[in-house]
């Protein structure tokens, strides 16, 4: 399941009109490919709007450079809305998506991706 752009899940859609646009108004799970430019609004404020959304469960965020993903899933348990993570570095590592009831793992997500080679030394222990 390469994943590009953005995606949503959700029961039975409902859309709105947002500035003529129509936009998915009840996305259960939002899938969002990370670029350098927008990571950090990504990663804030568009999270921050999202969690307005009364049906919004999941969010997972999939870096372009490396097989790396951010995946949070709210607390349906909560007295108010809190939010665990959890972050995935590798392509062995597996993710369980709770909306969807299904796991995949990063190989599956990065099918067909060749990462740019990286000249970073890894970190020393000191």
């Amino acid at each position: 399941m390469p994943v590009s752009g953005h995606q949503a899940l959700c029961e039975a859609p409902r859309s709105e009109s947002i500035g003529g646009l129509d936009v998915l108004a009840n996305p259960a799970l939002i899938v969002e490919v990370l670029s350098l430019g927008t990571e950090a609004y990504d990663r804030g404020d568009k999270f921050t709007h999202y969690k307005s959304i009364e049906s919004f469960a999941e969010y997972l965020l999939i870096a372009q450079h490396r097989p790396h993903a951010t995946h949070y899933v709210k607390n349906a348990d909560a007295t108010y809305a809190t939010w665990s993570y959890e972050e995935l570095n590798g392509l062995d590592q597996t993710l369980r998506l709770a909306t969807l009831d299904c796991a995949l793992t990063l190989t599956d997500v990065y099918q067909d991706v060749e990462f740019p080679p990286t000249n970073v030394p890894p970190l020393e222990r000191r």
